[in-house]
């Protein structure tokens, strides 16, 4: 099966626009045979925490986006998108959220005291949809939000994973900071032939989120697909990195390029990955409210995954029945 991973830029909060340019990369993806194809997380606004603005409901314009598109298609689309939690996600709590958002300081005043009568501002999931040919979906709500970065405040994690079956693949979902936990990853392992893991990663941080893709394909000899965005948003510079990584850990196809300080123009470097591997197409890239000033580029990267490898691997090297439980002291 072909899989096509979209590294792109995203218009900060700005989803219509989004949509349109998003549209026309999944598009040239369907064209070039791929099956599956995937964007970023948070592919329609950027990664804000300003929930009361951009949470959806679960069939709102993102979903629907994935959604007409694979239909649109006859493919397999998937990407992240905030959505709210299922116990507040109504239209009358959306309104509620917004309103209460307009005004952080309302208070009344009651026998003489002060009290707030802003109730607790709704959280949303950070939630990866798939959608399928026939316009089902499968989703998967990322289990760890990134403290570091203030996700936690705004986003609740979820607590169960998400297994697919695309066509002949077994793929598995998860979102960008659960790179960083293995355990997430370990359990799948045996039922999993490719992980998708769409992101906002950090330039800064870049040499983390190459090794721990390569971590995570080696330890479960499973294929890896990152996939990152370029550009800026919201104050933070992305590099992209993308990659999609083979059972056995080496990389197929990426989307890395050296980065230089600069005001040079996205969309210039592609991959330096073998054809005979995987393919690499550069896009042209939309303007950004805040360009980066990092030379890293817009590009679809391709490559087969192929059951049968992930199978062999496992046959060479059994490896994954030897793993343990070890009860912590």
């Amino acid at each position: 099966m072909k899989l096509a991973v979209v590294q792109h830029d995203i218009f900060w909060e700005r989803p219509r626009e989004n949509f349109a340019h998003l549209g026309g990369l999944v598009s040239k993806a369907a064209d070039a045979g791929a099956r599956l194809v995937v964007l970023s997380e948070m592919f329609s606004y950027g990664f804000s925490m300003d929930i009361a603005k951009i949470a959806e409901t679960p069939d709102g314009p993102s979903s629907q986006f994935l959604i007409a598109q694979a239909k649109e298609h006859d493919i397999w689309l998937g990407g992240t998108i905030p959505v709210l939690a299922e116990d507040i996600s109504s239209s009358a709590a959306l309104s509620q959220s917004v309103s209460f958002a307009a005004d952080k300081n309302a208070s009344a005043i009651s026998d003489g005291e002060e009290h707030d009568i802003l109730p607790r501002t709704p959280k949303a999931r950070n939630t990866f949809v798939l959608a399928a040919p026939d316009g089902s979906t499968h989703s998967y709500a990322k289990i760890h939000p990134f403290t570091y970065g203030g996700e936690d405040e705004h986003y609740e994690g979820g607590n169960s994973p998400t297994q697919v079956q695309v066509e002949d693949i077994r793929v598995s979902l998860s979102v960008c900071y659960d790179l960083r936990f293995p355990y997430v990853f370990w359990p799948l392992a045996e039922t999993t032939d490719l992980y998708l893991v769409p992101a906002n990663w950090p330039a800064k941080r870049r040499h983390h989120w190459q090794s721990l893709l390569v971590a995570r394909a080696i330890e479960n000899q499973a294929y890896v697909a990152g996939i990152n965005r370029v550009g800026t948003g919201g104050g933070i510079h992305y590099s992209g990195d993308s990659a999609i990584i083979s059972p056995l850990g080496e990389t197929l196809v990426s989307g890395t390029t050296e980065l230089q300080m600069s005001s040079t123009p996205l969309g210039k470097a592609l991959s330096s990955a073998s054809p005979s591997l995987a393919q690499t197409e550069p896009t042209s890239t939309p303007e950004t409210d805040n360009p980066p000033t990092a030379e890293a580029a817009e590009t679809i990267l391709y490559a087969e995954i192929n059951p049968e490898e992930v199978a062999a691997v496992r046959s060479r090297f059994p490896f994954l029945q030897d793993r343990r439980d070890i009860p912590h002291p």
